[in-house]
């Protein structure tokens, strides 16, 4: 069914998704801290106060961006995987290595992600949560082929596991790039801790 929108409603939707699109541009080129009332409401051609009848405030501006970097990160990580025929093993280093990519590529956007700053009793919104969970779903996977018989919940946290791994080894590569790290190098420590880790598993 079509959703019909007030004329107020819909100048609210149109001026929070021209927000979003400034936004995305501005993390992209100048990262998250570079994210101001006055500068978006100067380029969205608003006040500073129709920002926040719209959004909220700026963290929930900064979580719609990260909304669509999530989607972007999932569409690459899926992506990778096209055409491979290659055991759950071999498809987790594939998609790590897409990870790296991705963030090489998207640095500023990819850290926004994880710099997004949030008090410890703000509450994150399901839609949010649902955008991880579909990045760790494509982890868990090849998991559940490699560890057939184990729990959910087991599951849940090896996927954590390793998605905190590959995630600290691309941050640390990345931030070392400066002393000539090369990204070859950093796929290569990637292969290493998921073949180590999941060796002993791998089934035929």
């Amino acid at each position: 069914m079509t959703e019909t929108l007030t004329p107020t409603e819909k100048r609210r939707r149109d001026l929070r998704q021209r927000l979003t699109d400034i936004a995305e541009v501005t993390i992209a080129k100048s990262g998250i801290d570079a994210i101001k009332a006055r500068d978006l409401a100067a380029e969205a051609g608003c006040s500073v106060g129709a920002i926040y009848n719209v959004v909220g405030d700026l963290n929930d501006l900064v979580m719609a961006v990260n909304g669509r970097t999530f989607r972007r990160l999932g569409a690459a990580v899926t992506a990778s995987l096209a055409g491979v025929t290659a055991g759950p093993q071999d498809r987790l280093i594939i998609m790590s290595h897409a990870y790296l990519r991705f963030a090489a590529e998207n640095t500023l956007t990819w850290r926004a992600l994880f710099d997004l700053k949030m008090s410890t009793d703000m509450a994150v919104p399901d839609w949010y949560l649902r955008e991880l969970a579909d990045v760790f779903a494509l982890i868990a996977a090849p998991l559940r082929e490699l560890f057939p018989g184990w729990s959910v919940d087991r599951i849940d946290l090896m996927t954590r596991a390793l998605f905190s791994s590959v995630h600290g080894i691309v941050l640390l590569g990345l931030e070392r790039r400066i002393s000539g790290v090369p990204l070859t190098r950093i796929e290569d420590m990637i292969a290493v801790v998921l073949s180590n880790v999941t060796s002993e598993h791998t089934v035929s």
